[in-house]
Parts: structure tokens; C-alpha cells; sequence
């Protein structure tokens, strides 16, 4: 593969061209005899154990960013802060009272189970909080550089977790004005009452950073990788809109346009940028996020890249059950995506040392994948999906793939692939299945 002269250059040659093989797992369904409920940063070892036996060099994860109240990783309250319910407990050196409560949370919330039950997250919080008032910490060097490498960010979230838990998890739409919109005055006497839990947010986030970076360790000592994935937009009800409005178009909904799979097309529900806004600020908004992600992964998922240069738009006051239906594409004019989605794809090659893959499944305009092309940014080429879709409509092999791709037998919001040949190949590929095995 020729990567002289490209954007990516120097992301290539980190992680080497040469082919590789991995998996994806959403951490939470990653658990072990000594997990409480849940995978934590301690069980992706075991992963990383198990991919180095069986030749694999990269793990993909889902989101791990802290995820709101459906505990759903596409919709995280923060771009930056990660999920305290994968802090593995042992990691704490802990009184003989919390280590016996450790134990019950275990035979509470056993691993194993059909579903996983997200109430999970309360328990360890609340044994957190213990650990955290038995933890003397205030004076360590590691927590103040922590946070003084962070200040973008941690201050704001840590505000916005202890006023939300303090308003029973409420949506900052629905605070006292004051708390709602920033107010110097309002935050500081908040601050004064409520230091203790502004210090247990910070101290958590300090926590996850330790640990998510000794598992990073862990796997570059022993040749695998670690890819996120940082979604392309964050929930109404996070940190970042909160503080951060003024990058973001509240009167917006992102979502998809009807397609042949969503005959209403699709409404997620978050805001989308104002990409100007983020311009004029240098764009650190996207340069902080990067950095921190930086920390933790090795390569980067871009969620839906194609939203980078035009994003379907649906307005707030649209009634939900249209979905997606009276969307539009902003910007309007067409003329315009090329040259903003190329400046913030250059943005982030230049803000990270990571390798940026970019999810461009499902309808993408010819700038976004000539882009992709250009910068040397592999996109995915989904088995099932991968096609000539102008004559045959024939599976192609992996040799007909793009270049530049992550081949895959599913995604993450696909069912697997034992699921599809069972379940799907024989209805929406059935014409296709009969040439074959006729032809056979």
C-alpha cells in the first residue's frame, strides 16, 4: 500500500500497512467469573489475552464515553468523560467493610445473565462513593495533573453530573434558569454547597483515566491494538450542549433521510453542530476530544463521516412520529460539502497521532468518499453489503474490496453473522443464493 505524500501518512506507518485481523466488542457484554454485572476495564484484558492467542492485533470497541439514563452508547452525555460503570473495584485498595459489600454487589448483579441489568451502575456508584471517602487523595500530584491537562472539559462535566444528580437526573432543560443557562452567580453558590460531589465526578474520571490507560499498556505490551469509537454527535442532554451551546444548533434534530431499509427515515434526536462557531474557535472543540481519546486508542472510529459534510436536519417542532421524513441536508447547497467536510477531515488528521477509520455505510455523497480516497482514511466494506450493485449484484471477494477499507462481516447495529445467513441471506439475497448454488 503507497501511502507517500498523504494526510495519514505518518498514521500508517504507525500501525503498519500490512494487513490485520480483529474484533468488535461492546465492553459491557465482556465479562468474567469476577465481574459485578458488567465488563470493566479489568476484563478487557482477558480480551486482549484471548486475541493475541487466536492472531488477532486489533479490539474495536463501542462508545465508552458516559452514556445517559438508556445507557446507550451512541447518546453520551459527554465527547470526553467515559463510563464509570467500567471501573473494575479491585483496582482499590479498600477497607474489609466495602471489599464484603464488593462481594455482594457480585452475587447481586451475577455475570452471565440473558440481559445485562444497567442498575448495576447505582450499586457500583454508590460503593464508589465509599472507596472515594476513604481514598486521601487530595493532595496527589497525578489528580492535579489530571486535572489541570483537562481543564477544557473536566470542570464543566463534573458541574453538570453534580447538578444533575442533585435535580433527581433531570435534563438541564428542565433547571432553575440560573443553573440552566450558566449563570456566574448561580454556578458558584451551587459549587460552594456541592464541592464534595463536584470532587467525587473528577475523582471518578481520574479513576477511569488511570485504569483505561494501564489496559492500553497492557495491550501494546503485547502487540494489539485498541480502537475506539467516538460518535459524530452527543446527546441533547450532555455536558457539552450545557456548556457548550453556542457550537450547537438546539433548534435541530440530527437523523437520515427515508432510504429502502426506513421508509420514514431516521430521527436521533441530537443536535448538530455549528460548524462556523467551532471554526472560529480554533476548532478545539474537536482538537480537546481528539486529545483526550488519544490516551486510550490507537485507532478512531469515525462515526458517520458523511454527517461531517452535510447532516439530514429534521426541526425540533417536527411532530416525532415523522421521523426523518421533513428532514433537510445542511448545508443546503451542495457546492458547499466538499470543502467543509475536506477542512474538518483535515482538522482531525492534524489534531491526533491515531488512525482515523470512517464509518460511510448507507447513502454518501461522492465528495465524502472522494475525500476519503484522497486522504488515505479507510472506509467499511461490509460483507453482506459489498456487492456489484450495477450488473450481478454478486457477493464481491475481499481481493475486489477498496484499498483503503476495514472489511467486516457485521457492525456493531447489524445482526451478526451467523444471525444474517440464518435469518436474512434466504430472503432479501435469496435470488442470489439460488444462482450461486445452482451455479455450484
Amino acid at each position: 500500500m503507497d501511502v507517500a505524500g498523504i494526510s495519514a501518512k505518518d498514521k500508517w506507518e504507525r500501525v503498519s500497512t500490512a494487513k490485520r485481523a480483529g474484533v468488535l466488542a461492546p465492553l459491557f457484554s465482556i465479562y468474567s467469573r469476577q465481574s459485578a454485572g458488567i465488563g470493566d476495564l479489568r476484563d478487557l484484558r482477558l480480551l486482549v489475552d484471548w486475541a493475541a492467542k487466536t492472531g488477532d492485533s486489533i479490539i474495536q470497541l463501542l462508545p465508552m464515553n458516559e452514556s445517559g439514563s438508556l445507557f446507550c452508547p451512541y447518546d453520551a452525555c459527554s465527547s470526553f468523560a467515559l463510563e464509570p460503570a467500567y471501573l473494575y473495584l479491585e483496582g482499590f485498595l479498600v477497607s474489609r467493610s466495602i471489599a464484603r459489600k464488593i462481594e455482594r454487589l457480585k452475587k447481586l448483579f451475577p455475570a452471565g445473565a440473558t440481559y445485562i441489568n444497567y442498575a448495576v451502575k447505582n450499586g457500583k456508584l454508590g460503593l464508589l462513593r465509599e472507596i472515594f471517602q476513604e481514598d486521601d487523595c487530595a493532595a496527589s500530584d497525578s489528580l492535579r495533573s489530571f486535572q489541570e491537562e483537562n481543564a477544557y472539559w473536566l470542570r464543566d462535566f463534573a458541574l453538570y453530573k453534580a447538578i444533575k444528580n442533585s435535580c433527581c437526573g433531570r435534563p438541564w432543560l428542565e433547571w432553575e434558569e440560573g443553573l440552566k443557562n450558566c449563570a456566574p452567580e448561580a454556578l458558584e453558590a451551587f459549587s460552594r454547597a456541592h464541592q464534595g460531589e463536584i470532587n467525587f465526578e473528577v475523582w471518578l474520571q481520574w479513576q477511569l483515566f488511570r485504569q483505561f490507560r494501564e489496559t492500553k499498556t497492557y495491550a501494546r505490551d503485547r502487540g494489539i491494538l485498541i480502537k475506539g469509537d467516538l460518535p459524530v454527535l452527543v446527546s441533547l442532554d450532555s455536558a457539552d450542549v450545557w456548556a457548550q451551546r453556542k457550537f450547537f444548533k438546539l433548534e435541530l434534530a440530527a437523523g437520515a433521510p427515508p432510504d429502502m431499509y426506513c421508509a420514514k427515515g431516521q430521527r436521533w434526536g441530537m443536535p448538530t453542530y455549528r460548524w462556523e462557531d467551532i471554526a472560529a474557535d480554533g476548532y478545539r472543540y474537536l482538537k480537546e476530544k481528539l486529545r483526550y481519546a488519544g490516551n486510550f486508542y490507537d485507532l478512531l472510529r469515525i462515526d458517520h463521516v458523511a454527517g461531517l459534510f452535510r447532516i439530514w436536519s429534521i426541526p425540533c417542532g417536527e411532530p416525532l412520529e415523522n421521523q426523518g421524513l421533513n428532514g433537510f441536508f445542511d448545508p443546503a447547497d451542495e457546492k458547499l460539502w466538499d470543502a467543509q467536510g475536506r477542512k474538518i477531515l483535515q482538522v482531525l488528521l492534524d489534531s491526533t497521532e491515531m488512525l482515523l477509520c470512517a464509518e460511510d455505510l448507507g447513502v454518501i455523497p461522492k465528495c465524502c468518499t472522494q475525500a476519503l480516497e484522497d486522504f488515505r482514511i479507510p472506509g467499511n466494506d461490509v460483507q453482506r453489503w459489498a456487492k456489484d450493485w450495477k450488473i450481478k449484484h454478486d457477493f464481491l471477494t475481499p481481493a475486489e474490496y477498496r484499498r483503503f477499507s476495514v472489511a467486516m462481516l457485521s457492525t456493531h447495529d447489524t445482526t451478526n453473522w451467523p444471525a444474517w445467513w440464518e435469518n436474512e441471506a434466504g430472503t432479501v439475497d435469496e435470488a442470489l443464493m439460488m444462482r450461486r448454488s445452482i451455479g455450484r
